[in-house]
């Protein structure tokens, strides 16, 4: 591994500040994270470096960087990636945390020399270890160049997260510790140890004190990195869901009519969609595939027993389940664009069943749709998940690959200005005659303007003004 990374420009940024400070007498190691991958035997995304050196001292020591937290001790050290740009580096000093009043952030901090106080005030084990990089690359191997006072080694060959010393306290001081915990444990496939579950079943209700925007960054990585079924059955399982996401604990036991649904219950469902999600996804996608049946719960009518054959029905759940992803998502701060086409998921997840039957003008206008890619492979989920049906997906992704965006948004035959140089007054009916006009259009009804209003006179009758 010490070669690829001697590859890796942020690697070799860290490596060098590490160096440096070393050279001037301070204490430095690689910190947090990527000690943690390195150990996996994963390249990390980020190098953190962790130091004795106080802020003010490490911003005399470099030409380039910042101060994004120098009352916690936090400064960026910016060095050049060699291609006009620049590598930071997050550089930290060592500290012992007062008091967290607001359960995010502490009061004060005081600066330390000893790396031991710095670790035990970190949340995670597997997320507290330090690594010497002049050790590692000597050995050649990440096990021999860690620093670890908390077992996190240990833990990590045994599958294990476990909050560093008190798991309570560790959760009074930082709430959105919580998430991130059910996250590490989901993407790395450990199990939460006992205490640390217990701590975080305790204090579960607490996690509103965690801004709803931080609350969605972790939801969001949940649903993104590979995990998202594990990580959402641990929410629901640690309690965490009913306080971050209520709607969604209501999907448990609603039952579905078999014939369509054999998998089980809304939840089960739900579950078997997440579980296709692979890393990297598209956000929009992954949101739209965990609340595209959140309106079921709320249009649950089990059969009529006085009709025979009459089955479990969910009347109206797209439209109940657009209003309340709505809900969800303005109560998590989404940006307006991710809104709409999450909820633009959610609006048409239905309407592939009725592909086979819509008119040409109708099945351009969905295929059309923006990010459609989305909207099919979340119906391909929806079915694998389901009956297990592809052949509505297969017509719809044929069509969709077949048909050119020229055939599927043409130039318009028609627009306002031209009805009005008809001697049509703009109205309430303007729209509907310009999208008759191109129904016509995208039907192979008409090819020219002048067909195309020659329908529009022949459906709407001939332009009159009422002085």
């Amino acid at each position: 591994m010490a070669d690829r990374l001697n590859e890796n420009p942020k690697y070799r940024a860290a490596r060098e500040i590490v160096f440096k400070l070393r050279g001037a007498g301070h204490q430095a190691y690689f910190a947090g994270g990527c000690v943690r991958d390195m150990l996996l035997g994963v390249e990390p995304k980020d190098f953190d470096v962790a130091t004795s050196a106080t802020p003010d001292v490490v911003m005399e020591m470099f030409a380039k960087t910042y101060s994004v937290g120098a009352h916690f001790g936090v400064v960026l050290v910016c060095t050049p990636d060699g291609h006009g740009g620049d590598i930071a580096t997050e550089v930290a000093t060592f500290r012992n945390d007062g008091a967290y009043s607001d359960g995010r952030r502490p009061d004060a901090v005081r600066f330390s020399n000893d790396p031991r106080e710095d670790v035990l005030r970190r949340d995670f084990t597997i997320n507290g270890m330090l690594l010497d990089p002049m050790v590692f690359e000597e050995a050649g191997d990440a096990a021999s160049a860690v620093l670890d006072y908390v077992g996190g080694q240990n833990d990590l060959k045994s599958h294990v997260l476990r909050a560093i010393g008190e798991p309570a306290l560790r959760f009074a001081e930082d709430k959105l510790r919580m998430l991130r915990g059910v996250r590490f444990a989901a993407r790395l496939g450990l199990d939460i140890e006992p205490k640390t579950m217990a701590a975080i079943r305790a204090a579960a209700s607490e996690i509103g004190q965690v801004s709803c925007e931080r609350i969605r960054d972790e939801l969001t990585l949940m649903l993104t990195e590979g995990h998202a079924r594990w990580a959402f059955e641990l929410l629901d399982e640690t309690g965490l869901l009913t306080f971050v996401l209520p709607e969604a604990v209501k999907m448990h036991g609603v039952e579905q009519p078999p014939q369509f649904h054999p998998e089980g219950d809304v939840w089960v469902h739900t579950m078997l969609l997440l579980e296709k999600l692979g890393p990297g996804v598209s956000p929009t996608l992954a949101w739209g595939a965990l609340l595209h049946d959140i309106g079921k719960p709320a249009t649950f009518r089990p059969p009529d027993p006085k009709k025979p054959g009459d089955r479990i029905r969910f009347d109206g759940h797209v439209e109940v389940g657009v209003r309340m992803a709505e809900e969800i998502l303005r109560r998590l701060r989404f940006s307006n664009e991710d809104t709409e086409q999450i909820v633009a998921l959610v609006k048409n997840h239905m309407r592939f069943g009725d592909i086979l039957q819509m008119r040409e003008s109708t099945l351009k206008r969905f295929l059309r749709l923006p990010k459609f890619d989305e909207h099919l492979v979340l119906h391909w989920m929806d079915a694998s998940s389901a009956h297990g049906d592809l052949r509505l997906y297969e017509f719809a992704k044929e069509q969709y690959e077949a048909t050119p965006d020229e055939t599927m948004k043409p130039k318009l035959l028609v627009t306002g200005r031209d009805l009005i140089a008809a001697g049509y007054r703009p109205g309430p009916e303007f729209k509907t005659m310009l999208e008759t006009a191109e129904d016509a259009q995208l039907e192979g009804h008409v090819t020219t303007t002048e067909e195309a209003l020659a329908f529009v006179r022949e459906r709407f009758g001939d332009p009159s003004f009422s002085e």
